[in-house]
Order: C-alpha cells, then sequence, then structure tokens
C-alpha cells in the first residue's frame, strides 16, 4: 500500500528540520557499542563489585564474560495500582534470562508518583518534571556498564516517556518495554462519572462518591479509562518497543506472565553481536515517532503526549513540533471510542479488536510506516497479530479482521471522525492543543466573554458561589511549566460539565495541563507561550470576547486589542515554590522548555530558541 502523502511529507519534514543532530548522535551512539559484551570492558575490580550478591549459578555465568546481562529498571511501587503487578517481574525476568543461557539483575528503581493521587493537590506540582526524574534515574541504573540490553518496566503518565529517554541515554543498548496491564473492569465510567457530578453538585455524600471511586479502581493494574498510562501502552505498541499485542492484557494472567518471560527471552536475542542485534536508536526513528503521533490520532490519545513525544523525540535528537500533530490529524480518521470519548473502557476495546486492529486498519490505508525496525523484528505489520498461549507456549496468530463491537473501534471506510482525536489551536492568544474526540460538535465552537482566574480553586470557589450561571470562558493562567510545574486541572472538569449541561457555553483556555481524562469540555490548554514568559494569556483580562473554533483551530480574543501596551497580570507564586518537595524543583522551573518544546528540563542546551519560545519553525 502507497503511503499517504501527508505522512510522508510530514515525516521529511521533521527530517529535514531534525538536520545533522541526528545522524551526529547515531554515529556516536553506535561506536558505544562493543564487540564484547559490556562488562567485559570494565576492570576486574569493578566486575567483582558487580557480581558479588549473586547467585552462585548466575556469578558463575556472568564472569565468563562471555553471555549477556539484561538490566531491568522498574518503576515498581505497591501504593500505584499500575505498579504493583511488577513486583513479580524481576524473578520471573531472571529465570528466564538464564533459560535462555544469559543473566539479568535489578539494575535500579525510578520513582513512579500517580496523578490520580496528587490530583488537585500541592504534589501535583512536581508530577511533569518526575518525567525528567526518572530519565535521569534510568540513566544512573544503567550508569555501571554491566548490561547489554535493557527491560524497563513502567506503565504510568510521566514514567514510561522518562523511561524511553533514559533508555535512549543508551542508545546502543537494545529495550524492550514491559507492561502491567489493565485491571479488570469495574464500575462502568458513566456511573463514576455521574457520580462526580451529583457530588459536585451536593446531591450525593462523599461516602458515596468514595464507594464509586473504589469500585472504580478497585484492583491492581492501569486505570482502564483511555488516559495517559493506557496511551503510553498504545505507544509502546505503535512505536515497536513492546512484543506485539502486550499493552492489554491484565495482570494476575497465565498470558501476562508468558509476555514477560518472553520479553526477557528476547532481549537475549537481541543483543550486540547476535545477527538480530536491535539497539533502541535504531528503534526510535523519525518514522516511529510518526506511527506514535498517528496512533495518538487514531485512538483520541492523551494531549499529555504532545508533550511526552516531543521531549522523547528529542532525546533521539529528533524535533517534533505541534505542527507535525496537526497536520497528522486532518488525514487520520478516529477509529476508536474509548471512556473519556467513549463509552467502553481499555478492556473492552482490547475484545473488540484493540490496538491490533486500528493498527492494520491505518497500515491498509497507507497511514503508517511498515517498513520500520521493532523488537519484533522488520515491520510494523507483526503488530496486527495477537499473543496466545498454544499448549502453555507464547505464541502470536492473526487478529481479527473485523470489529467485534462498532460502538468502540470501526474500519477505516467507517470512522467515528474523519480526522484524529487532537488539534492545534493557533491565535493571537499562542498556540495550544485541544482533544476534540470527547468534545460533541455543539460544543467544539465557544464565543464567550472571559473570566480570568490564577488558581483552580478560584474556579471552583466562583460556581460555590453561584457566579457562573452564564456563558464564559474560563482562563487560568499562571498554570505553565515555568510557573509552577504545569499541574494537571483535571478536577475542573465536572464542574465545567455541570454548566455546559446546564446550557450555558463553556470552555477553559490555559497554560496548564488537562490530563489524558480531557472531557466532553472544549479546552485549549498548553497554552504557549505561558504566562510567566510575557505570553498573551497573562495579558487577557475579565471581560475580553474569546473565540475557541476546534473546528477551524484557531484560539483568539476578539475585538482591537493592544497587547504591547497592556500590562500583564502581576501573580504571586510563592504559594508554590516552598513544601510537599517543590523547594528542591526550583532549579527545573528556572529552565524548563516551553509547552511545544516538551516542557523538558534536560535539553536546553542543544537547540535554539525561537522569540515564540516555541518549537523551531519550518520553512
Amino acid at each position: 500500500m502507497a503511503h499517504h502523502p501527508v505522512l510522508d511529507a510530514v515525516t521529511e519534514r521533521i527530517i529535514k528540520r531534525s538536520g545533522t543532530r541526528r545522524d551526529d548522535w547515531l554515529a556516536e551512539t553506535r561506536a558505544r557499542a562493543g564487540a564484547r559484551v559490556a562488562r567485559s570492558q570494565i576492570s576486574c575490580t569493578n566486575l567483582a563489585h558487580g557480581f558479588a550478591a549473586m547467585p552462585h549459578d548466575a556469578k558463575f555465568r556472568i564472569r565468563e564474560q562471555q553471555r549477556p546481562n539484561l538490566a531491568i529498571v522498574s518503576a515498581y511501587n505497591d501504593m500505584l495500582s499500575a505498579h504493583q503487578p511488577l513486583e513479580a517481574y524481576p524473578a520471573w525476568i531472571k529465570e528466564a534470562a538464564l533459560q535462555a543461557g544469559a543473566t539479568a539483575q535489578f539494575a535500579g528503581g525510578v520513582p513512579a508518583m500517580c496523578d490520580g493521587v496528587t490530583q488537585g493537590q500541592e504534589g501535583m506540582e512536581l508530577s511533569l518534571f518526575s518525567r525528567d526524574v526518572i530519565a535521569m534515574s534510568t540513566a544512573i541504573a544503567l550508569s555501571h556498564q554491566m548490561f547489554d540490553a535493557g527491560l524497563y518496566l513502567g506503565v504510568c503518565d510521566k514514567i514510561v516517556p522518562g523511561l524511553v529517554m533514559g533508555a535512549l541515554s543508551f542508545g546502543h543498548l537494545p529495550a524492550i518495554f514491559v507492561p502491567a496491564g489493565p485491571m479488570t473492569t469495574g464500575l462502568s465510567n458513566d456511573e463514576k462519572a455521574r457520580t462526580r457530578q451529583l457530588y459536585t453538585e451536593g446531591k450525593v455524600s462523599r461516602e458515596t462518591l468514595l464507594e464509586a471511586e473504589a469500585q472504580s479502581y478497585h484492583g491492581p493494574g492501569t486505570c482502564t479509562f483511555y488516559g495517559t498510562a493506557n496511551s503510553n501502552q498504545m505507544l509502546m505498541e505503535f512505536m515497536g518497543l513492546h512484543l506485539p499485542g502486550s499493552a492489554f492484557v491484565n495482570p494476575g494472567t497465565p498470558l501476562r506472565e508468558a509476555l514477560t518471560r518472553g520479553a526477557a527471552q528476547r532481549a537475549v536475542q537481541l543483543c550486540h553481536g547476535s545477527d538480530a542485534y536491535t539497539p533502541i536508536c535504531d528503534v526510535l526513528d523519525v518514522r516511529a515517532f510518526v506511527n506514535g503521533i498517528v496512533g495518538l490520532m487514531a485512538t483520541g490519545g492523551s494531549t499529555n503526549h504532545t508533550l511526552h513525544l516531543v521531549a522523547m523525540a528529542r532525546a533521539a535528537r529528533i524535533v517534533l513540533n505541534w505542527d507535525d500533530f496537526s497536520h497528522l490529524s486532518d488525514v487520520v480518521p478516529l477509529l476508536a471510542r474509548v471512556y473519556p470519548n467513549g463509552k467502553a473502557d481499555v478492556n473492552e476495546f482490547h475484545a473488540a479488536g484493540g490496538l491490533g486492529y486500528v493498527m492494520a486498519q491505518l497500515l491498509d490505508a497507507g497511514l503508517l510506516h511498515d517498513d520500520v525496525t521493532t523488537v519484533a523484528g522488520r515491520g510494523l505489520s507483526a503488530y496486527t497479530q495477537e499473543p496466545w498461549l498454544d499448549d502453555g507456549r507464547l505464541a502470536w496468530r492473526a487478529g481479527t479482521s473485523e470489529p467485534l463491537n462498532r460502538d468502540i473501534v470501526r474500519p477505516f471506510a467507517e470512522p467515528f471522525s474523519l480526522d484524529g482525536g487532537l488539534k492545534l489551536l493557533k491565535g493571537n492568544v499562542g498556540r495550544a492543543v485541544i482533544k476534540v474526540s470527547a468534545v460533541k460538535p455543539p460544543h467544539r465552537i465557544v464565543e464567550a466573554p472571559a473570566i480570568v482566574f490564577q488558581e483552580q480553586d478560584d474556579v471552583l470557589a466562583a460556581f460555590d458561589r453561584g457566579e457562573l450561571e452564564r456563558d464564559f470562558v474560563a482562563v487560568v493562567t499562571w498554570q505553565g511549566p515555568a510557573a509552577n510545574g504545569m499541574p494537571e486541572l483535571h478536577k475542573l472538569t465536572p464542574t465545567l460539565s455541570i454548566l455546559q449541561e446546564r446550557g450555558f457555553k463553556v470552555a477553559l483556555v490555559t497554560d496548564g495541563r488537562m490530563s489524558g481524562a480531557s472531557g466532553k469540555v472544549p479546552a485549549a490548554i498548553h497554552v504557549t507561550p505561558e504566562a510567566l514568559s510575557g505570553g498573551a494569556i497573562g495579558r487577557i483580562q475579565t471581560g475580553d470576547l474569546v473565540r475557541l473554533d476546534a473546528e477551524a483551530g484557531t484560539l483568539d480574543v476578539l475585538g482591537p486589542v493592544d497587547w504591547l501596551h497592556r500590562a500583564p497580570f502581576e501573580h504571586d507564586l510563592s504559594a508554590h515554590v516552598n513544601g510537599i518537595g517543590r523547594d528542591l524543583f526550583g532549579n527545573l522551573r528556572k529552565t524548563v522548555s516551553a509547552a511545544e518544546r516538551g516542557a523538558c528540563t534536560l535539553f536546553e542546551t542543544d537547540e535554539a530558541v525561537n522569540p515564540e519560545g516555541t518549537a523551531e519553525a519550518d520553512d
């Protein structure tokens, strides 16, 4: 199948924009792959320290300095349901490595915080920066030069992007990402959302709300809605870093264990010196990132990946910007309806055909690069298959050729929407992104007076006072990465949804984030330049007429506005500087890049910033 011309045009534009930095990095990275196992290059003293605590059989094998040694880098903790299943994985991986003639060691752990726990709390201001800390922690885990490949155990929001960035800093090593899978289905997402709204309106008690939440988030595994965590797992499939079909297999099942053991065995096969040597630097090329963006659009994935994919690409010396997302969104149809842009959860999506079916449709339509390198071999077509246990042995078979529930997945010829789930907005307020997959067409254009807030709690207080019973655009400023770490503002969703359901035209405009659970209220988020950087969003005044048009892709304050002579509102950020760990992140707030450049603190020195503070412009 010939490629869609936009797929090729965007790919070529990214290659051109990235310039020589990618080629230079690849040459340097590939040169780090030695002719022998990594630990053969270190001294006897170094090596003795490295295997001192290993069991006898593994110690004998690692002393030979002939066979691969796998690094296990894990985000395990037992507070987070998504990561609790990872506790058992290292033992499985070590056994599988020994069976494959190699060894494996737990190289290090990385932090894993949960936006579901910190949502609306002060700790959320550490959330985005935790991605960069995870990347650095991954590099530290690998820094002992004892390892020939890495297995990366992580699931949720910032964790997978951080692990990818850290793995790319050791780009000469093969890398396989190993998910935990979603928890089984609990209380329906519609019922959970309804209970939240009733609580916001004061119609049910806190005990009722807590019981609904506990029935929804009820066991080990990832939350079952299609937020950032499950969008991460989608990306790892579309970008070729999972074993095919791994994303949405439930924890605690024989297939989940077999996939984990299979990942270790496959990693041994990919190590340097074998015919199948596959470093991560070769997997994550421009085409892989384009495939990831296409997957994001076709499934209505998380807005957070307009930050994370950009930052991950920077680690591979590839330069993405939001124009790439926008141009692909124009031609990639929406093929999945998973909550919050539908009623189904990811378990139902997986049962209906899931990622394998969606990939097959996109490949047939020429909207994915098939000729790519993956951990499963050459070609993305392998990811249209599904794993299963053939008499107890891990195997793959053809996935479904027809959607098993057309309310959840659709063929390419009958999409839910002709364009993708995310859009770029541009105008005199700046550049922003919006998730439209869950926003019904009548709500995609809002023209109303602005009400300006500096904190999300101010919006909730105004609602409680009865001041928001009207058409308005809530402009929540000073929420960007440099101001306070760019927290998610997801607790605004129930309140704004109530007002929309009462018949008011409402929208949100913010330089903060809104999370992968962005819902049915139109939200222009990640506005850049942010208020602290002098962006126009910091000069909007209550009463200004704002037009958000998701159909045309525009975001403007209407009427004659003299931005240069309108002083920005001066907001006191002192309450966001100290306490709950924030005092340790002051330097990150000072050095973080703009949202369109990944809101990242790690790559400031390798690029020039244009006057708008956004990604490099195309010719």
